[in-house]
């Protein structure tokens, strides 16, 4: 991996992501149905992060339970269901296509440099748990978790997971007034 692109993407993918939820909220024409279909779609997104949240107790210990005993990055799968669900919600194909590119081209690189990551700092544990949980989309078998077995309110407040729900409500609650006001 290039290491220069791997860290440009790690440092640029929340003001980018910022900048592309501006340009949804400029580029919208969203109608009620694009709004109840995008929600519908987001909201799976918006509930895995959260659980996944419970579990992740970050630079500490290798999280496998709950969602990461089925998914290695369950956050990134749900910030994917969220963003495909933001943009359903917006009625833009330019909007749609720009958040796929940018999930893409940036979160392709930072889950791998994370992967790596997790690899130096847990070693062989994490080769052992990356050989049995998929990276990215689920896989039908479950890994038995270790570590952290149960959802914690305490880390998902911790990890401030609740700042994605509010963008979630703040998103849908912006395009019905726009929907409204067409």
């Amino acid at each position: 991996m290039d290491k220069g692109y791997a860290a440009w993407a790690a440092r640029w993918r929340v003001p980018l992501g910022f900048a592309l939820g501006l340009a949804c909220l400029i580029l919208s024409q969203p109608t009620f149905k694009l709004l109840a279909a995008g929600a519908l779609t987001a909201l799976p997104g918006l509930l895995l992060r959260g659980f996944a949240a419970g579990y992740l107790t970050k630079n500490q210990s290798l999280t496998t339970a709950g969602p990461y005993a089925y998914t290695r990055n369950p956050l990134y799968l749900g910030s994917l269901l969220m963003g495909l669900g933001i943009a359903l919600a917006a009625g833009s194909w330019v909007i749609g296509g720009g958040f796929l590119v940018y999930f893409v081209a940036i979160y392709a690189t930072v889950i791998r440099r994370e992967a790596e990551s997790l690899q130096r700092a847990f070693g062989e544990s994490y080769a052992q748990y990356a050989r049995e949980v998929p990276l990215f989309f689920p896989g039908w078998s479950r890994r038995r978790g270790a570590g952290n077995d149960k959802f914690k309110w305490q880390l998902y407040r911790k990890n401030r997971e609740y700042q994605a729900a509010l963008g979630y409500l703040a998103a849908l609650l912006f395009f019905a007034l726009k929907a409204w006001l067409r």
